[in-house]
């Protein structure tokens, strides 16, 4: 399993082809027609794995193409949930999945830690070279970046810290209980489910406790001139924009130049007249406004490891339990829970809220991944509708290739490359001429 597999992990390395696939599909045990036996190298993959990332990779393409001019689709400005901000906690649930099958048997617990420091240090510096800001954008033929003002987080550098620590929780904290009940995998896994309470807890506590200071910070403006601004926080607690502990922690450990500069509350009432989109300031806009701010930071990643922590959970459900109702049931029953919590969370105020990635949108998402996953699951591989999937499971089986090429816009750049005559005469600037009249 190599850094790829990272996004894609290789599950043809579980070789029990019945508890991958599943157990006895008798008409009797199912309510419709068992599908016909997979051939043996169809029986090596659990391929509503493959459909659930290729699905999600769809969604990252239509949320990144179409998010800017229809709102439903988009990332929240800030509190609330869209469509678009369960993608990344779709790709972390599957990481979760996927390596309880890469790590189903670890027969040297010290050569596979190394083996998976050396995938996460990959694939972090695969996205510092993609999100970085290396590459200056689709209609920019330059290249190269002040290492002084490179992005540290992104999307990829926070799978990259969720699967190393899913990773060394699932080589190094099993049990050896017998498995006949789902409460049996909750004992069996149980120092697993202690790092994921102890993390939960500890970023709940730091959000709502640490105290926030004032702060300020400057940006170029026209002409190269610097202008400053300053915020006054000085509160404890505070989960808006401007004053929570997520961005205090990340401008006191990463540095706010190495910060995403376009942060998404910028499309706020308090910060865009054409809010939900991006537009002019207000005239009494916050002074926050401009500050850079990264959704993919550090103290936000703590619940990133959460939500793959809760994969693995999932993961094991097929490791240890054969039927197809077994598994559904497994999954069902968590993932409900999850989205009940978090609703009750967000209800008393503690909102589900994607940048501070918060406890309640943490277990929104994870619910809502298992009960689509049993989904995906229960047509593809229990009843074998593998037509209408195929071209989901291919999108699946490349995923960080069509990642790189589309989502970090990677292809685009390419094509820009060759132009008629003059760099403003090429087929990329063409589609976006064509799709800003349509708007």
């Amino acid at each position: 399993m190599g850094g790829y597999e990272l996004v894609r992990s290789d599950d043809a390395a579980v070789t029990t082809p019945d508890l991958e696939f599943g157990g006895s599909t008798s008409s009797k045990a199912e309510p419709l027609p068992p599908p016909r036996p997979p051939s043996p190298a169809a029986r090596q993959r659990l391929v509503s794995l493959d459909v659930f990332r290729g699905i999600t990779v769809l969604l990252m393409i239509i949320v990144d193409d179409v998010g800017g001019f229809l709102p439903a689709l988009n990332h929240s400005p800030w509190d609330g949930v869209t469509v678009g901000d369960f993608v990344m906690p779709f790709f972390l649930f599957i990481v979760g999945v996927s390596l309880t099958l890469a790590y189903k048997r670890v027969p040297d617990k010290l050569e596979e830690t190394k083996k998976a420091v050396l995938r996460a240090l990959r694939l972090f510096c695969l996205g510092l070279v993609l999100q970085g800001g290396f590459f200056h954008g689709v209609r920019s033929l330059s290249f190269g970046v002040d290492i002084t003002k490179i992005r540290l987080m992104g999307t990829l550098q926070r799978i990259a810290i969720a699967y190393l620590v899913a990773a060394i929780c699932e080589i190094w904290l099993k049990g050896d209980d017998d498995v006949n009940y789902g409460l049996d995998v909750l004992k069996r896994y149980r120092n697993q489910l202690f790092v994921g309470l102890l993390l939960s807890v500890m970023y709940t506590v730091l959000l709502y406790d640490i105290y926030v200071p004032d702060w300020e910070y400057q940006i170029t403006g026209p002409g190269s001139t610097q202008k400053s601004f300053f915020v006054k926080c000085g509160v404890r607690g505070d989960t808006g924009p401007g004053c929570n502990a997520v961005g205090m922690v990340d401008r006191a450990m990463l540095g706010i130049d190495h910060l995403y500069r376009r942060p998404v509350y910028a499309r706020t009432k308090e910060c865009s007249i054409d809010s939900p989109e991006n537009g002019p300031l207000p005239p009494d806009a916050p002074s926050w406004c401009q500050a850079p701010f990264d959704p993919e930071g550090l103290l936000s990643s703590v619940m990133a490891i959460v939500t793959c922590l809760i994969g693995l959970q999932f993961g094991h459900v097929i490791i240890h339990f054969e039927k197809h109702n077994e598994r559904i049931i497994n999954w069902l029953i968590p993932s409900f829970s999850m989205l009940a919590v978090a609703f009750s969370m967000d209800f008393i105020g503690m909102h589900m809220n994607k940048p501070l990635y918060t406890l309640s949108y943490t277990l929104a998402t994870a619910g809502a991944s298992g009960l689509l996953f049993a989904a995906i699951y229960t047509l593809v591989d229990m009843y074998g509708f593998r037509k209408p999937t195929i071209s989901m499971e291919w999108l699946g089986k490349h995923a960080l290739m069509i990642y790189v090429l589309v989502a970090c816009n990677i292809l685009p750049m390419f094509v820009h490359g060759f132009y008629w005559k003059e760099p403003k005469n090429n087929l990329v600037t063409e589609v976006h001429w064509n799709q800003s009249m349509k708007r």
